[in-house]
């Protein structure tokens, strides 16, 4: 290690750094950390692929909530996908920074969320609910610029799905009119959710990719192929052919490279 120091008034006191090395050096430390980090990488694909495996809980119960247009049921939020993920973000009196801000935990993870075209194109809605009236719930929106649908919480949703004192992402299936819970997480595993990626993987069919480890019978489709511009969607059903082609190209680029 070497210590950098400055004696300058005001600036940061001295920090213990890391070796300063050529590029060779650089690049072999670089390798050296990659082993892990791909390892890291496979133990998290692993763990999905449990997830994707763990039973499914039977919601009995009728929840309520308050939308735009209304009251909708827990049936309503999956607008007509397969998948839903429900994120209960504290808003509502008492909250630090009501009535003009959410929580700053949940509003520093509002910020992160990509755009939710990715995740509908995988059958697949996001939404966050909170205990606010649609009122303030509409006005925080416009101001912080988020997208997400928002909904009033009227019941025992909350305590019901563990996040009545604190945060958290529950996710659902629904076979029909039936929705069964599959998965919930919280704490420091809210953190790491905002991708498109990290919410398909907390769900019960993951990114319905073809390299994956699911259940025989799951939706699986090529890599890249279903991936587009996040307004084109709905114009564009099946993959443009040029796209075919030069995700083909990266494809085979990576295979070459990694062997």
């Amino acid at each position: 290690m070497t210590t950098h120091q400055t004696d300058r008034k005001g600036e940061q006191p001295a920090m213990r750094t890391p070796p300063i090395v050529s590029r060779p050096e650089w690049e072999a430390a670089r390798e050296q950390l990659l082993v892990k980090e791909k390892a890291q990488m496979r133990a998290r694909d692993a763990l999905a692929a449990e997830r994707r495996r763990m039973p499914w809980m039977a919601v009995e119960k009728a929840y309520q909530f308050e939308g735009p247009q209304g009251k909708v049921s827990l049936l309503d939020l999956f607008e007509g996908r397969r998948q839903l993920i429900v994120y209960r973000a504290f808003f509502e009196p008492g909250v630090f920074g009501w009535p003009e801000h959410a929580c700053r935990g949940c509003s520093l993870g509002a910020d992160q969320v990509a755009h939710l075209a990715h995740l509908n194109a995988r059958d697949t809605t996001l939404v966050y609910a909170s205990r606010a009236p649609q009122a303030d719930i509409v006005r925080l929106k416009a101001r912080m610029g988020w997208e997400m649908p928002w909904y009033t919480i009227t019941d025992s949703f909350d305590v019901d799905f563990g996040v009545d004192q604190w945060h958290g992402h529950n996710a659902f299936i629904r076979d029909g009119d039936k929705v069964f819970r599959t998965y919930f997480i919280n704490n420091r595993g809210d953190e790491a959710l905002g991708t498109t990626w990290s919410y398909l993987d907390i769900t019960a069919l993951g990114r319905q990719e073809i390299w994956e480890d699911s259940p025989e019978g799951y939706p699986q489709t090529p890599p890249y192929k279903w991936w587009n511009w996040h307004d084109n969607y709905g114009a564009e059903a099946a993959p443009h052919p040029k796209w075919v082609e030069v995700s083909d190209a990266g494809e085979a680029a990576f295979r070459k490279r990694d062997a």
